[in-house]
């Protein structure tokens, strides 16, 4: 990767929106190459970063470090910030909604990263060191944007327990013994106080984006994994509508009894097929696909009357049915499948985040840089999608004939650091540098 000499002013002027958030000027300085790195350099990490400036204006790295993640400014001030700017992009847009997920930033050789804890990884199928991070995207037809990022905290319950019980006493005969042991179970209970469950973390996100107020017109989509009663009366509370699939096993009230909604769909498929219709859906891309759906107003045990949504992707009924839930009793089943398409937008942000901006390469360990890295992550990942493009005339971007994209984007910010790379090259050699001297100043050894 070329040597970053500057800010390059298409981001300069859109992390500028930002500034009232940071304390020092310098230190916004170094918030903004760390942003800019996060974007256009392959190492993300603060050291590759680090590595990669070059210029007059480079200070140490130390002090890149303490403006970026240990100085006064204050994470929880920036994420509402952040909703507030890109809420802009979303009014009048058409159909917006707010998904929520989970996801895994794996960090095998980061043991002492806050937040990592070695378990059984799910996606890879093997024991895996990494953290747990709770997520909220908001999406349209034309921008997807990460609005929070929350790193659990890991439960270690278990052990301390354990660890509790094996060096239990029956008597005390030190009063500094007592203190220990007082400070033992203190910490225990204040770790046991702090730890949330995902469910619990999605309900205080949805709390939090709702109390706000950015996106009047959003209504919410997730999966089963945070489907739970308290964030469904939360949404509901606040006049919003959601959509989540189910499992297959979840019982609904069927012919004046609860059954499982696996075996309702297999009964509705043999028995009364011409009970699915068909339904055409328009997706996020604008593209028309065609399903097969069962709908009905029916009563679960402890979320009450919702709407069931059966869906079917082939015409003759032989895959697997999607099992779709909503508390919008008037939605037809088009409106409920179109909405829960925007549940698949947080995955994107998932893999682009951490592709693109850096969300699974932070190496720093306390945990108040550890939630800073991920909210400038989140960050810079709405900046790279609001970078203006000069144009298309490279062959190489002539499939992309409606709007820009990301690549093209990224590469229009990657020609401005170069062009400011060869303005101080230049600039070297007028002031009488040597070549050998130039490169030793932009690439020393």
């Amino acid at each position: 990767m070329l040597p970053i000499v500057g800010v390059p002013e298409t981001l300069k002027r859109l992390i500028g929106e930002y500034r009232e958030i940071f304390c020092r000027e310098a230190g916004f300085d170094h918030i903004s190459r760390y942003l800019t790195g996060l974007i256009v350099s392959d190492n993300k990490t603060l050291q590759g970063i680090y590595a990669n400036l070059a210029g007059e204006k480079k200070a140490s790295r130390r002090a890149m470090h303490e403006a970026v993640f240990e100085s006064g400014w204050e994470k929880e001030k920036l994420m509402p910030k952040h909703r507030s700017l890109v809420s802009k992009d979303h009014k009048g847009k058409g159909r917006e909604v707010i998904s929520i997920d989970w996801t895994l930033s794996h960090h095998e050789k980061g043991a002492q990263i806050f937040g990592v804890k070695k378990s059984y990884d799910y996606v890879n199928r093997r024991m895996s060191k990494y953290q747990i991070l709770m997520t909220a995207v908001i999406a349209n037809r034309d921008i997807i944007d990460g609005i929070e990022v929350k790193v659990q905290t890991p439960n270690y319950e278990k052990e301390e327990k354990e660890y509790l019980k094996m060096t239990s006493q029956e008597s005390y005969q030190e009063m500094e013994k007592v203190k220990e042991r007082l400070i033992e179970l203190v910490n225990y209970q204040k770790n046991r106080l702090a730890y949330r469950k995902k469910t619990e973390m999605a309900v205080e996100m949805v709390e939090q984006i709702e109390a706000e107020g950015n996106f009047p017109e959003a209504n919410y989509a997730f999966d089963n994994g945070v489907l739970t009663v308290q964030l469904t009366q939360m949404i509901e509370s606040k006049g919003k509508h959601w959509v989540s699939e189910i499992e297959s096993n979840r019982l609904i009230m069927w012919e004046g009894k609860y059954q499982r909604v696996d075996q309702v769909a297999k009964d509705l498929r043999i028995n009364y097929p011409g009970s699915f219709r068909m339904c055409k859906v328009k997706n996020r891309q604008g593209e028309v696909k065609e399903f097969l759906v069962f709908t009905k107003a029916t009563r679960l045990k402890k979320y009450g009357k919702k709407r069931l949504v059966i869906v079917h992707e082939k015409g003759d009924l032989s895959d697997q049915p999607r099992f779709l839930l909503t508390d919008a009793l008037h939605w037809e089943s088009g409106r409920v499948i179109e909405t829960w398409n925007y549940r698949w937008p947080v995955e994107v942000f998932h893999e682009f985040a951490k592709q693109e901006t850096g969300l699974e390469s932070a190496q720093v360990r306390n945990e108040e840089a550890v939630k800073r890295h991920f909210c400038l992550s989140c960050v810079a990942q709405s900046l790279l999608q609001r970078v203006s493009c000069a144009g298309g005339k490279s062959e190489k971007f002539k499939f992309a004939k409606s709007k820009p994209s990301i690549g093209q984007r990224l590469y229009s910010l990657s020609r401005e650091c170069l062009s400011q790379l060869l303005s101080y090259a230049m600039s070297l050699f007028e002031q009488g540098y040597k070549l050998e001297q130039v490169v030793e100043e932009l690439m020393p050894i």
